[in-house]
C-alpha cells in the first residue's frame, strides 16, 4: 500500500508537490491507473488512482473514502518535559504515533534541562510515524508550555500526575485508575521529576497522583509506558 499524507486535500482531484511526484514516479515507478492511498491527518483516509502522471506534478483521482483505520472512542493527551538529549524525546513522538495519541505538549518545568524545542522538526518525526502506522489522524503537537500556564488552560478529560517522590501523597497505579472509553490526560515530568510545588498546582487542578510501577523509568520511557497502558486498557 502507497500512502501519501495530503493535508491540503479537498475536492475529487489532487496534484502531489515536485518531492512527492518525484517519488511517485520516479522512485516507486507508479503509472497511470496505479492505485494509491491518501491521508489528509484530520482522520480522512481515501483510495486514489493516479490519472497524470508526472514527474514533477503527479495528479490523482478520489475513488473511495475509506474508514479511518484508527478511529477511537477516547483521546489520549501526554504532557512531558522534553528531555536533555532531544533524540529520546523524538523516539518517544514516533512510538506513542505509532501506538496512538491525539496530543502532546511539551513542558517546561522548574527542573527542565531543556528548554527549547524544534517544533517543526518534531512535526515530521510524527508525519512520517503517521504514515509509517498507517494512521490517518496526525496528533496535535503544542509549542513547549510553561507548567503553570499549562495547568491553568481548561479541560475536560480525566487528568493523572505520575512523578517519583513517595512521600508526597498516596498514589495508585495508572493502570487501575483507567476507565475504559474515558480521555485521558497525564502530565510526565522532567529527568529530575516535578519540584513539590508544581505538583501540590497539579492537585489544586484536579490531577490524580500516580504511577506507574516499581521502576524508576526514565522521562521518554514513562511517557510511553503510560500512552501503551491508556490504549491497552481501551483494547
Amino acid at each position: 500500500m502507497q500512502l501519501f499524507y495530503t493535508p491540503d486535500l479537498s475536492g475529487n482531484f489532487y496534484t502531489f508537490n515536485e518531492q512527492e511526484s518525484k517519488h511517485c514516479i520516479k522512485v516507486l515507478r507508479l503509472n497511470s491507473e496505479d492505485i494509491v492511498y491518501l491521508i489528509d491527518g484530520k482522520g480522512g483516509f481515501f483510495k486514489a488512482e493516479i490519472v497524470d502522471p508526472h514527474y514533477k506534478r503527479c495528479c490523482v483521482e478520489i475513488k473511495e473514502q475509506l474508514p479511518d483505520p484508527d478511529k477511537r472512542d477516547y483521546r489520549i493527551h501526554i504532557a512531558v518535559a522534553p528531555t536533555k538529549n532531544i533524540d529520546r524525546i523524538e523516539w518517544f513522538l514516533e512510538k506513542a504515533c505509532e501506538i496512538g495519541i491525539d496530543r502532546i505538549t511539551p513542558l517546561l518545568c522548574k527542573r527542565s534541562e531543556r528548554k527549547v524545542i524544534k517544533k517543526e522538526r518534531l512535526e515530521k518525526i510524527l508525519i512520517s510515524a503517521m504514515k509509517q502506522s498507517f494512521k490517518a489522524t496526525l496528533p496535535v503537537l503544542d509549542e513547549l508550555t510553561p507548567i503553570k500556564e499549562f495547568l491553568k488552560q481548561d479541560n475536560t478529560s480525566t487528568r493523572f500526575v505520575a512523578y517519583c517522590d513517595e512521600t508526597i501523597k498516596e498514589r495508585k497505579l495508572l493502570r487501575d485508575q483507567i476507565i475504559k472509553g474515558e480521555d485521558i490526560l497525564i502530565m510526565i515530568g522532567p529527568e529530575g521529576d516535578f519540584d513539590k510545588e508544581e505538583i501540590e498546582l497539579a492537585f489544586d487542578n484536579n490531577f490524580i497522583p500516580v504511577t506507574l510501577g516499581n521502576s524508576r523509568l526514565r522521562t521518554e520511557t514513562a511517557a510511553l509506558v503510560a500512552c501503551d497502558t491508556i490504549s491497552i486498557i481501551n483494547q
